[in-house]
């Protein structure tokens, strides 16, 4: 029995079709995707549709805390979860190298079905090819979302956010990043740095349920917290400052960025999001997100305030202040 994928698996014929029937449709399956159509057919959506779509290309594919099945799932939920969406179905196209191990593809493709089940979402129709040995790295993964914008009031638009708004993260600062790292290199801490890698669509629908005034929700991806604070900026009048000492980081991912060399603030996450609220709920806002697992550690980290600078500026442990950019070098590759 081969136990590896071969340039056979994606010819289209007898391999393609046991490789499809015996791990993705064993897995994945549902009435949609059992329609094993050249597309799928699904019935009228009542609301805004949201589309987002994805690649990832994560080295290494298994990291703790995740895999790059996992992490395909989580991070098209999380970005249809903050355009206040509902995710309903997604789509996966799998790029495969040849020589990668039957039994890893399989173990990626069950970490999708389970947590595809955990966030309500349906894989609806899918793509697998298969390149030569050496012209990949193991396996590549595209994701199409489909959400839906069932309240016409969830309009998370910048241009919402005036001077006095607060901006809450939900927990640590870049566990993700440092932990492909830490795999990668095989780098070990007494206590090892796992991945945050979550969905956060459950998290985000318990917020906007309490019908506290949201102005704007982020994921806090590659750039990390610093590009993704830049990227809330909108009215030119318009600034933010906030505080070094209130923004979380683990003490293993902020020794580890010590002797890197790296600052924390630029490291991505994959489970954790930024939000901004009107100060009248904010504390409403910081208690419904700590009330769940995924956001114990949240933090009101800082404020808007009119400047016409429109800048990030950080307010240092030493009582400095210094302005934050943009993430303008790759600092991890391959982190997603």
């Amino acid at each position: 029995m081969v136990n590896i994928i071969t340039l056979d698996h994606g010819n289209g014929g007898k391999g393609t079709n046991e490789l499809i029937h015996n791990i993705f449709y064993k897995y994945l399956k549902n009435e949609i995707l059992l329609q094993q159509g050249d597309s799928s057919i699904i019935d009228n959506i009542n609301g805004k549709l949201a589309v987002t779509t994805d690649s990832y290309v994560i080295d290494p594919i298994f990291f703790p805390g995740g895999d790059i099945g996992k992490l395909s799932i989580c991070g098209t939920v999380n970005d249809l979860a903050v355009s206040g969406a509902k995710p309903l179905y997604i789509t996966a196209g799998f790029i495969i190298e040849e020589g990668l191990k039957i039994k890893e593809l399989e173990d990626i493709v069950k970490s999708m079905a389970d947590t595809a089940i955990k966030c309500g979402i349906k894989v609806v129709a899918g793509d697998t090819k298969v390149i030569p040995k050496g012209k990949g790295d193991k396996l590549y993964i595209n994701t199409t979302g489909i959400g839906v914008i069932s309240d016409v009031k969830r309009d998370f638009r910048r241009k919402l956010i005036s001077e006095g708004d607060k901006i809450i993260v939900s927990g640590t600062m870049g566990d993700h990043g440092m932990s492909i790292f830490c795999k990668r290199e095989g780098m070990y801490f007494e206590t090892d740095i796992e991945s945050d890698c979550n969905p956060l669509n459950s998290l985000i629908e318990e917020i906007l349920r309490e019908k506290v005034n949201v102005k704007f929700i982020r994921d806090i991806t590659r750039g990390g917290l610093a590009t993704t604070l830049n990227e809330t900026l909108h009215e030119e009048k318009i600034s933010i400052v906030i505080n070094e000492k209130d923004i979380p980081v683990r003490e293993n991912v902020m020794a580890l960025c010590e002797i890197l060399g790296f600052d924390p603030l630029y490291i991505a996450n994959e489970g954790k999001i930024l939000i901004v609220v009107s100060k009248e709920d904010c504390d409403k806002t910081l208690e419904i997100i700590k009330s769940n697992p995924l956001g114990r550690e949240a933090a009101v980290i800082g404020e808007f305030i009119i400047d016409p600078n429109k800048k990030v500026y950080l307010k240092t442990k030493y009582n400095g202040t210094r302005i934050i950019g943009m993430l303008e070098e790759e600092l991890i590759p391959r982190i997603c």
